[in-house]
């Protein structure tokens, strides 16, 4: 049998932000699961089962400070931890476009990167793993959400950046990338049919991708498993991106 230690997290510290649905609450899980222990971040206040919920506004960097204040009462130290929190405005007027673009890179960028830089004193200590949630819009044209998709390719280059800024201090740094996944934030297109199919479709594994199918990539990227990985972006999209010419309905996948 082959010797899968080195994917478990017994003993680790980990804090997962966006905690309460969705895509960071089944890695939150799936973090405890696999032995760590794990602090969920979350404007609510709300974590999955065995996860200790924190309130925290990414918007605010008082709370963010608070926050890894209250890890670093407990622990003293960090070993992981999964920036999984994001939004997704819709368009408003035409008045209000700047608004939002600026509303969603502060939230999906910028807030990453004040919790990254919060949580660094509190990794550097141990070492650990950084891994932030970007998304096919990373490198891929959308759409109708300039601000998304800019703050995702940002995200992308930002864990390219920290990765070379914090080799020294032992802590990698790599990103999750999700195709389309069926959570709160992608309900629309789910819930219309010509969407869901088209999305469907453009899958090479022929379905959505659901918050589970997340958690074996997190466990590895966060577990020394994947201790010779840094500055990599890791596409869990079912071959979203990597698909060319469309296949035929009646193969199957």
């Amino acid at each position: 049998m082959p010797d899968l230690s080195a994917f478990s997290l017994a003993g680790k510290i980990a804090v997962v932000t966006g905690a309460s649905r969705g895509i960071g609450a089944a890695i939150a899980a799936g973090l405890k699961d696999a032995g760590a222990d794990v602090f969920g971040l979350s404007r609510s206040g709300t974590a999955p089962q065995g996860v200790t919920p924190i309130a925290c506004d990414l918007a605010d960097d008082a709370a963010i400070a608070h926050a890894f204040g209250n890890v670093s009462a407990q622990h003293g130290r960090l070993d992981v931890l999964v920036n999984a929190a994001g939004i997704s405005l819709p368009a408003q007027s035409a008045e209000s476009e700047l608004a939002r673009f600026r509303s969603t890179v502060a939230t999906d960028l910028t807030g990453v990167y004040a919790t990254i830089l919060a949580a660094h004193p509190l990794m550097k200590t141990a070492g650990g793993s950084i891994i932030n949630v970007t998304s096919i819009n990373s490198v891929r044209g959308f759409p109708g959400n300039p601000g998304y998709v800019a703050a995702k390719a940002g995200l992308a280059g930002l864990t390219r950046a920290l990765a070379a800024d914090f080799a020294a201090d032992g802590i990698r740094v790599n990103a999750l990338a999700p195709g389309y996944v069926a959570t709160e934030m992608t309900a629309k297109s789910f819930a219309d049919p010509a969407m869901h199919e088209d999305r469907r479709r453009h899958t090479m594994l022929g379905r959505w991708g659901e918050p589970a199918d997340m958690v074996g990539a997190a466990v590895f990227l966060a577990s020394q498993a994947s201790c010779y990985v840094t500055g990599q972006e890791l596409f869990v999209d079912g071959g979203w991106t990597t698909k060319g010419l469309a296949i035929s309905s009646d193969r199957k996948p």
